[in-house]
Parts: structure tokens; sequence; C-alpha cells
């Protein structure tokens, strides 16, 4: 069974918010609810001064708080470490949103269900990448099965250094950033 997870290049993302208007087409998301969320972080001094863009999403925790704190188990992981949310069991007590560490929870006002990233399990299901990944025009998305150690993922992640955001958390994040 795979373990998905993703690869997320700071230094090739351009911020063209290709991959957070793709999801919310894909997800029927309105514009001002986005999974996906840009953080930008000034570095150097004047004359030499950088912007690195964080884009940050929910990170498929292996040990997600949110999961752990539902009272309903509406949040849920599949076999392959996907977290997903049931919103048939969903109540909207946004427990998840106060427990999310990456401030990845975003709830719907129209159904109360409180949503998030699914890294486009129907795509994954169907052998295609996550719509994030397939639209980004600096491949800075990387998806794969992280148990896989000859897997594309797998390879950058030790090439590259990725790290997870927040690891001293261990909420064991499943998505990796090269910054």
């Amino acid at each position: 069974m795979a373990r998905y997870g993703m690869l997320i290049d700071t230094k090739r993302c351009v911020e063209c918010f290709g991959c957070r208007v793709a999801c919310q087409m894909q997800n029927g998301l309105p514009p001002e609810e986005a999974f996906i969320r840009f953080y930008e972080k000034e570095t150097g001094t004047f004359p030499n001064v950088n912007i690195q863009i964080l884009p940050v999403q929910c990170q498929h925790c292996e040990n997600p708080p949110c999961m752990a704190n539902c009272p309903t188990g509406a949040t849920y992981k599949t076999k392959d470490g996907i977290v997903l949310v049931d919103e048939n069991k969903c109540i909207g007590c946004k427990y998840c949103v106060v427990s999310c560490p990456y401030q990845a929870r975003v709830p719907n006002h129209k159904t109360g269900v409180v949503e998030k990233c699914r890294f486009c399990v129907e795509e994954v299901e169907a052998g295609r990448e996550p719509i994030c990944v397939a639209t980004c025009v600096g491949n800075a998305r990387i998806f794969g099965d992280l148990d896989d150690t000859n897997s594309e993922i797998s390879r950058e992640i030790i090439k590259r250094k990725a790290v997870p955001l927040r690891a001293d958390l261990g909420t064991k994040p499943k998505i990796y950033y090269v910054r």
C-alpha cells in the first residue's frame, strides 16, 4: 500500500497562484475560500533582499491532531495515509480548526462542514496527480509514494534535503519543503 506525500520546492515556486486556483476549481470553492495559502518571508537587508514564498495546505499528518480531536470521527485517514473528512459526520464544531497547527482547515459557511485539502483523492485513485501538482508551472511540486525508495518524491526529498514544516510538533507531516 502506498503512503502518499508531497514535496514543495519553495525555490521553484513563482507564486503564480495556479495551484490555488486549480484547487479552488477542482473543489468548487468560492474565491474567498482556499485550501492553499501563501506566506511571504523577507530575508536579507537592503539592497540584498529576497522574498521566500511558502505555500501551506493540509500536511496529511501521520499523527493528525485534527483527527484525534474530532468528536464524531468525521476526520479519518485512508489506508494510503490521506487525511479526509466525512461530510456526513462533520457537525461543524471546529475542534479540528483549533487543533490543526498548520491552520489548514476551512469552514464551509454554506454547509457547515469543515473542509481541507484532500490530495485530490479521486485523481490519485484514477492514477493521476493532485491538481495542484499537475498545474504547477514552476514544477515546484512532486507527489508520490513516500514508502517507495525508488519513487521520484523519495529520491528528491533526499537529493534536495527537503524537510517537513514543524517536525518538532510530532504530527509527522507528509509534505516536505525545500527552502
